[in-house]
């Protein structure tokens, strides 16, 4: 592996885990409907024994500000749709009519903010560990391609570096998404 290619492999380690908290982010509840909220929410469908996405067995849509729908592509599914929706961390309570569910978005009180603010925290920190676990392989590969005589103790320190850049550009994105994502769960 040459130090170009090592630098490339850490900074689409590092992007992979900003995308992952985009992903994450989109799931946290802010109050208003939105099918993303849902469409990833495992869904254990006894009739077929396995676990699937509920964006797989079902389509959703936002009719109203506050309403999600979810139309089930099969009705022997609904009853499990449903458990799972329950069951999920995002406090929904769906009501089933016919091969529907409808999924009323109540408004977020005070304190289930506060929750969803340490949720979003949490879930940065995830994102975090992930961009400084993408850093240890970018200087474990400097210390490899020293060892291989790839780079000389001065390359080595100039990889290091640049991967210390990398690792801290991403960080401070990290940083903005979660005060983005804040802002937009306390705005009442």
């Amino acid at each position: 592996m040459d130090p170009e290619t090592a630098i490339l492999e850490t900074e689409e380690a590092m992007e992979k885990a900003v995308e992952y908290l985009h992903h994450e982010f989109a799931t946290v509840r802010t109050g208003k409907a939105s099918p993303s909220l849902v469409e990833n929410i495992d869904v254990h469908v006894h009739s077929y024994g396995s676990t699937m996405k509920l964006k797989q067995l079902a389509m959703i849509t936002a009719p109203e500000a506050r309403l999600l729908e979810v139309k089930v592509f099969d009705p022997a599914t609904t009853q499990d749709v449903e458990r799972a929706i329950r069951e999920s961390r995002l406090g929904l309570n769906p009501a089933a009519a016919g091969i529907s569910l409808r999924i009323p978005i109540p408004e977020l009180s005070e304190e289930r903010r506060i929750q969803m603010v340490k949720l979003i925290k949490q879930i940065a920190e995830e994102g975090k560990v992930r961009v400084r676990s993408a850093r240890k392989e970018g200087m474990d590969a400097a210390k490899k391609m020293k060892a291989d005589n790839l780079l000389t103790e001065d390359g080595q320190k100039d990889h290091e570096a640049e991967v210390q850049k990398l690792t801290d550009k991403y960080v401070k994105i990290v940083d903005e998404l979660v005060v983005a994502k804040e802002k937009e769960v306390m705005k009442v």
